[in-house]
């Protein structure tokens, strides 16, 4: 790969630069069976092709995978024509906007599949209105650059023939990516008045990247967050689970949170940061959330767990509205998981997430202190039956989120609070060797009811149906002679 474009001294050690630029020709070099002929494909044709934005990126990070943006002179119509034939896939989903997607899978099987995108050099104006641009062809890399979000993604590679590679930095992305610092191309106020969501994007890319914003970047985003309402619920709730899926999610939220961002599209956050009097004493309840969450994240196994993490950082929103202080200087906050699972309901429902992710993240704050009591001795095995039929296929989320909510500074409290759900773990695996835990149903099924009862289907065998439940629950599993006198009991009893 060629020397920058830019003057290599400025900002960062050569060293450095040099070693990064050579990483990102190595990481491109092993992509040579999808860049060459690609590359070879355009200049035959007279077009240029770059590889631009997150793809170069990344690729100077050592963090590149299969997903590879490029922009190029060529129309849109001219692109599917030498892509056709070449790829495995192609869609126009986006080319009202410039842009044609592909894939292309490798040679053999276990090769990467790549998706490609390729969008024409553009030159946008946007009414400021909506989001969306008015979209204009350009003519030139460099107008094309320009337009982007922040300078780290407006660095671009021109592939040549035969693989030939040139790394051209007009705006100073490598510099900026050398200091860690995330800036835009144009002045911000001009960058988010064009498009507001990329005052939420920089929260993800600190969350992602573990950069920090440029001060004339925060300052823009503090002044111009109420824009973000411009933008639709989906486009959010996509930057949002991106950055709570970043490795440095809890710098993002600080972001969002002290921007104003927060107020704008998740307002229950910023509203944990709950006034603290001399009088009445209680943990910063927001604090304690991104602690829980990172300690959630440090429990987690293999993939970021989206439901795990959202839920680590939603557990106590419910506690500004069921805060009371109490005579003595204490403070309660009873029934604030009750209240907050509604919230997090009606929240994630705003957001449009799926109705499973926001059953899952709703019943995890739901459940999230009926732990609280197990070390006093009073959980029989019928309530710990209980417990793991509430969380079901939850169970080892909820196990986590309950280790995560530990962040007491009493190291006494915190070993006997971990030594309660070792011992709460060991009884489920007790009962559950014993028992079907995960699969708990009365010990007669609905034709069996109806036949002991001589009952049609109808509400009375639903009612006998739940009836059986409960006592499966409360005494575990019972032969069917006993289970059939219980019925028959409980049924003569309702008449």
């Amino acid at each position: 790969m060629n020397a920058p474009s830019r003057d290599p001294e400025a900002g960062a050690p050569d060293e450095r630069r040099s070693r990064l630029l050579a990483g990102a020709a190595t990481t491109l070099a092993e992509l040579s069976d999808v860049l060459t002929p690609l590359a070879d494909r355009f200049a035959e044709a007279g077009h240029e092709l770059y590889l631009v934005g997150g793809s170069v990126r990344d690729a100077v990070l050592g963090r590149l995978g299969a997903d590879l943006d490029f922009t190029t002179d060529a129309r849109p119509e001219q692109v599917q024509g030498l892509l056709r034939g070449w790829v495995d896939a192609l869609w126009d989903t986006g080319i009202e906007f410039g842009t044609v997607s592909a894939v292309k899978r490798g040679e053999t099987p276990d090769a990467p599949e790549h998706q490609i995108e390729i969008t024409t050099f553009r030159a946008d104006a946007y009414d400021r209105v909506g989001r969306n641009p008015v979209v204009r062809f350009g003519d030139s890399l460099g107008g094309d650059l320009v337009r982007r979000d922040f300078t780290v993604n407006a660095m671009a590679v021109r592939l040549g023939r035969g693989g030939a590679l040139e790394f051209t930095d007009p705006l100073g992305g490598m510099d900026a990516l050398l200091e860690g610092v995330l800036d835009t191309p144009a002045t911000p106020q001009e960058s988010f008045a064009d498009d507001p969501l990329r005052m939420l994007r920089a929260a993800r890319f600190v969350s992602q990247l573990g950069f920090a914003l440029a001060p004339r970047v925060r300052d823009a985003i503090a002044d111009m967050a109420n824009e973000i309402t411009r933008i639709t619920a989906e486009r959010v709730q996509a930057e949002l689970d991106k950055l709570m899926l970043g490795e440095h999610p809890l710098e993002g939220i600080d972001v969002m949170v002290d921007t104003g961002l927060a107020e704008r599209v998740i307002p229950e956050i910023p509203a944990m940061k709950l006034e603290i009097d001399e009088h009445h004493q209680h943990k910063d309840v927001y604090r304690h959330s991104l602690t829980v969450l990172k300690q959630a994240i440090d429990l987690e196994d293999g993939d970021p767990d989206l439901v795990l993490r959202w839920a680590a950082l939603l557990h106590d929103i419910g506690k500004p509205d069921t805060k009371r202080n109490e005579a003595g200087g204490g403070v309660s906050f009873h029934h604030h998981e009750v209240v907050g699972a509604k919230m997090t309901r009606k929240r994630m429902r705003a957001l449009k997430y799926s109705k499973q992710m926001v059953d899952d993240v709703s019943q995890l704050v739901f459940l999230h202190l009926r732990f609280h009591g197990y070390g006093e001795g009073r959980w029989t095995d019928s309530a710990v039956r209980r417990y793991v039929t509430d969380a079901g296929p939850l169970l080892p989320r909820l196990n986590k989120l309950v280790r995560a909510d530990c962040t007491t500074r009493n190291k006494r409290r915190a070993a006997a609070l971990r030594a309660s759900y070792d011992d709460l773990e060991q009884r489920i695996d007790a009962i559950a060797a014993k028992e079907d835990l995960a699969r708990v149903r009365p010990d007669l099924d609905g034709n069996e009811i109806m036949r002991v009862l001589d009952l049609p289907p109808g509400p009375d065998v639903g009612r006998a149906w739940k009836y059986l439940k409960e006592l499966r629950l409360d005494r575990g599993p019972l032969d069917y002679d006993d289970a059939v006198a219980e019925l028959k009991a409980w049924w003569a009893a309702q008449h």
